[in-house]
C-alpha cells in the first residue's frame, strides 16, 4: 500500500518579533508554497523555537488587538502565557497546555508572559496556529477552549515508547477534547528514540509535522531534524515517523474548507467586502472592551 510522502522540508525561516514577547518563525503562509489555500484550514502556523527571555517586572507580550473569521489555537511548550478577550475568556496557558480562542465574529485579544514566569524570565517555545471557519462558521459568537495538559487526552505506545496527546480530532480510539467546526486532528507525538508511531488521515486533508524537540525519519526515508517542517503530499493516507532521539512533533491535519478567502491582517473572511465591513466593526467599537 502507498504511503503518503513527504512533498517539502521546510526549514525555519528568519524569525520576527511578535509584539516584544514573541520570536516567531514563519511557516503558513509562506515561500514554501505553503498559502493558506494549500494548508487549508491551517491558515498561519507561527513557531517560537526555544528562545531565552532576561527577566522583566512588565510582562512581554502583545497588546490589545482585533480578529475575526478564525480560530488561534495557542500550544505553550516551554513558559506561561497570560490570555484575556474581550468575550470574557481568560486565563494562564502553562507548560504543555493548549488555548483554543474562537474568534467568530469579532474580539479584542491580548496575551503576555505570565507574571511570576517573566520576573524569572527562562526558555520560552510555543506554537500559535491559525484554524479557519467556514463563511457560516464566521458569523458565530467568540469563545475560548482551555485544556490542560493534565486533562489531556492520550493514546500510550506499547512497551514504554511515547504517547500521543490528542488535543482535537481523533488518534487510534482516543478523541480529542477540543471541539471544532470542521474536521481538524491536532495532536503532540512524544516519542522516545527509536519509537515509531503510524498515522492515517484522509488523503485530501492537508497534513504537515512540526519537529519540536529531537528529529524523525517519514517512512523510513524522510529525514526531518529539530524545528523543521514537513508538508505532506495528498498522495495517500497513511504514514509513519520514527523518531532518531527522544522526540516531540506536532502533527496537524484538516479537511480543506474549500471557500474564497480574503485575509488582511487580524481579520480572514471570504470576499474583499467583508475586510472593509471587518474594519468598519472594529472601529465602530463593535468587538467589545478590553483594557490594555
Amino acid at each position: 500500500m502507498e504511503a503518503r510522502k513527504v512533498e517539502l522540508v521546510a526549514s525555519p525561516r528568519e524569525p520576527h518579533f511578535v509584539g516584544d514577547g514573541f520570536r516567531v518563525h514563519n511557516f503558513i503562509p509562506s515561500g514554501y508554497r505553503m498559502d493558506m489555500q494549500r494548508m487549508s484550514p491551517f491558515i498561519m502556523l507561527d513557531y517560537n523555537s526555544k528562545y531565552y527571555f532576561e527577566p522583566s517586572e512588565i510582562p512581554k507580550g502583545v497588546g490589545v488587538h482585533p480578529h475575526k473569521g478564525f480560530e488561534t489555537v495557542t500550544i505553550a511548550y516551554k513558559g506561561k502565557v497570560e490570555h484575556h478577550d474581550s468575550s470574557g475568556g481568560g486565563g494562564v496557558i502553562g507548560e504543555g497546555d493548549v488555548q483554543w480562542m474562537t474568534a467568530g465574529n469579532g474580539v479584542l485579544h491580548k496575551e503576555f508572559h505570565e507574571s511570576e514566569w517573566s520576573k524569572k524570565g527562562g526558555i520560552f517555545q510555543m506554537v500559535q496556529l491559525w484554524v479557519n471557519l467556514t463563511a457560516k462558521d464566521k458569523k458565530s459568537s467568540p469563545k475560548y477552549q482551555s485544556i490542560e495538559n493534565a486533562q489531556m487526552k492520550r493514546f500510550y505506545l506499547p512497551d514504554n515508547q511515547g504517547e500521543i496527546e490528542v488535543i482535537a480530532g481523533k488518534y487510534q480510539d482516543v478523541n480529542g477534547s477540543a471541539s471544532t467546526f470542521t474536521p481538524v486532528h491536532l495532536m503532540n507525538a512524544k516519542l522516545k528514540k527509536g519509537a515509531n508511531a503510524s498515522f492515517s488521515f484522509p488523503a485530501h486533508y492537508n497534513t504537515a509535522l512540526l519537529v519540536i524537540e529531537g528529529s524523525i525519519t517519514v517512512n523510513s526515508s524522510e529525514s526531518v531534524p529539530t524545528d523543521h517542517l514537513a508538508l505532506m503530499s495528498n498522495n495517500a493516507d497513511d504514514f509513519t515517523i520514527q523518531a532518531t532521539e527522544d522526540t516531540i512533533v506536532l502533527v496537524l491535519s484538516g479537511e480543506p474548507i474549500n471557500e474564497p478567502i480574503a485575509a488582511h491582517g487580524p481579520f480572514v473572511m471570504n470576499t474583499r467586502q467583508e475586510l472593509i465591513q471587518a474594519f468598519e466593526e472594529f472601529n465602530q467599537g463593535k468587538f467589545g472592551y478590553l483594557a490594555d
